[in-house]
């Protein structure tokens, strides 16, 4: 087996580089996530197309893809009913972030909870167990950002 030379390691290095990000795309999502605008635009809340759920959330999907400098993210704004959840406890790989706009929510994180009202922010790590549940009386309105791996794929 013949050893390398440093010069043939320094022109291995690149090529090792470049296979890296091919596999790192695809184990991530990026190499099949749409692209997000390279311009600023701007997203009338009116104009969002709405999924409505069983128990009667509103999602409106406002972005998902990767940014120009290679985020992974998603932002979709819902609204939830008094005392409903969007659905169970969970968690994922990406981060996520909850802005709470209007409403009193409980943000469950693993074995305790807190209660968060209008503009509070909720942290979800990654891979920890998670949930929001509207407590208040009247509905609760929030956006979401998910950031990282599994982001754009829900």
């Amino acid at each position: 087996m013949k050893n390398l030379s440093r010069r043939d390691l320094c022109c291995t290095l690149p090529a090792l580089a470049l296979l890296g990000t091919a596999f790192t795309e695809g184990a991530y999502g990026a190499a099949d996530t749409p692209s997000l605008p390279a311009e600023s635009a701007t997203y009338s809340f009116d104009k969002l197309p709405v999924n409505r759920s069983p128990n009667g959330a509103a999602t409106r999907p406002v972005l998902r893809g990767v940014t120009p400098t290679g985020e992974i993210i998603e932002l979709h704004e819902t609204t939830l009913m008094p005392g409903q959840m969007p659905h169970p406890p969970h968690k994922h790989l990406h981060t996520e972030l909850m802005l709470i706009r209007e409403g009193t929510v409980e943000f469950i994180m693993g074995d305790k909870s807190e209660q968060v009202g209008s503009g509070g922010v909720c942290y979800a790590a990654s891979n920890t167990m998670h949930g929001l549940k509207n407590i208040g009386i009247t509905p609760a309105n929030y956006f979401v950002i998910a950031i990282g791996t599994e982001a754009a794929h829900g």
